[in-house]
């Protein structure tokens, strides 16, 4: 949401603030030239990890449990990202104007906001099924069915969010609202004109709220209770019986993993919407000519999350590993008979837990 933002009203209203014409601010060879290899990199490995993912998921069906379909739901909103967040805004940033018609011009920031919405809501779900799993494991566990009502749900609620984008996104010329001393383009830009200033920014500081920092302390209240269940069942375990060394290696990579979850979550989306926020409110502290370099390196760094999740919430299980492979490497001359491992966390939790998660499937554990 606050990426689409970012990528047409922030970049549109920029060309209509007049500065001084004889700065001259476009982008060196090797600054072009990096953009589009860095862009292109984030697009291939945030398509095919992602795509890989969904494959696995949808091509096995004892892997059809809550926590893989939210998976599968996390990845089927960066694919849309990849596809159109990611080109979109490399184009509109190089060519400094925008290219591709009325139509999507109205229908482009929709479709990105969806798309961020969904992914971030879908981190959401994930942590909350996790805890529900490991700190209530004797209580209520969402069925499968229920995990599809909750995919549409957050598609719904995403597309309502993104109303706005489709009622105040236009097609114009830069600067034709003011009165200005030189030359103007008449090259044409996709931007937001909302009714007032105001209403614009109460709408986008609400999504500065909404889209990360709700929902970056609900995904660390979640991971710090099930760090801190982990921990205490580890405690008892040990001074039942001296634990062995594999036992502490999967805790210390349980640890690790609920870690990186929240900081990959909080590095990524935090500098886009940082930028958001000082253009919103104060959009003279941002140099002039450093304003395509600055959001570049901010909408970059929120891209990588397209790369980073599927690494966390899938390569790094074993299970998927091993899911991937017979996959890839599977055929009629060949039977792969893979034998699933022990799922860490049900080492450390109640025998019904155990059950649950392996009767369910073996992407429960990695974030």
């Amino acid at each position: 949401m606050e990426l689409q933002h970012n990528t047409n009203h922030n970049q549109a209203l920029w060309k209509e603030i007049p500065w001084d014409s004889s700065e001259d601010c476009a982008l060196s060879v090797s600054g072009t030239t990096f953009l589009i290899m860095a862009y292109s990199t984030v697009m291939a490995v945030g398509l095919i990890g992602n795509s890989c993912l969904v494959f696995v998921i949808t091509r096995h069906k004892d892997m059809h449990n809550v926590t893989n379909i939210l998976i599968a739901n996390l990845s089927c909103s960066d694919i849309l990202m990849c596809i159109i967040c990611l080109p979109v805004t490399i184009i509109y940033t190089l060519m400094d104007r925008w290219i591709l018609g009325d139509t999507l011009c109205k229908l482009t920031p929709f479709i990105q906001c969806i798309s961020v919405t969904v992914s971030i809501f879908s981190l959401v779900l994930i942590a909350m099924e996790r805890y529900q799993l490991i700190v209530h494991p004797t209580g209520w566990k969402p069925l499968v069915n229920q995990s599809y009502v909750a995919v549409a749900v957050t598609w719904i609620v995403a597309c309502l969010i993104s109303v706005p984008f489709l009622s105040y996104s236009v097609l114009t010329l830069p600067f034709q609202n003011l009165t200005i001393p030189f030359p103007v383009s008449d090259q044409l830009v996709c931007m937001e004109l909302w009714p007032s200033v105001e209403e614009r920014r109460a709408y986008t500081t609400s999504l500065v709220l909404f889209q990360y920092f709700l929902p970056l302390a609900v995904i660390m209240v979640c991971y710090l209770h099930i760090f801190l269940r982990l921990r205490r069942r580890k405690d008892v375990v040990e001074r039942g019986r001296s634990a062995s060394q594999k036992k502490n290696k999967g805790s210390s990579r349980i640890n690790a993993m609920l870690i990186s979850i929240v900081v990959a979550f909080a590095v990524s989306w935090l500098p886009l919407n940082i930028f958001n926020t000082v253009f919103d409110w104060n959009h003279e502290a941002i140099p002039s000519c450093g304003h395509d370099v600055i959001f570049s390196f901010c909408h970059l760094t929120a891209m990588l999350s397209t790369c980073v999740n599927p690494i966390i919430y899938g390569f790094l299980n074993s299970n998927f590993q091993k899911q991937l492979r017979s996959t890839l490497l599977r055929c009629r001359c060949w039977s792969v008979t893979e034998r699933y491992e022990s799922v860490p966390l049900s080492t450390v939790s109640t025998e019904v837990t155990k059950g649950s998660m392996l009767s369910n499937g073996t992407l429960n554990v990695n974030g």
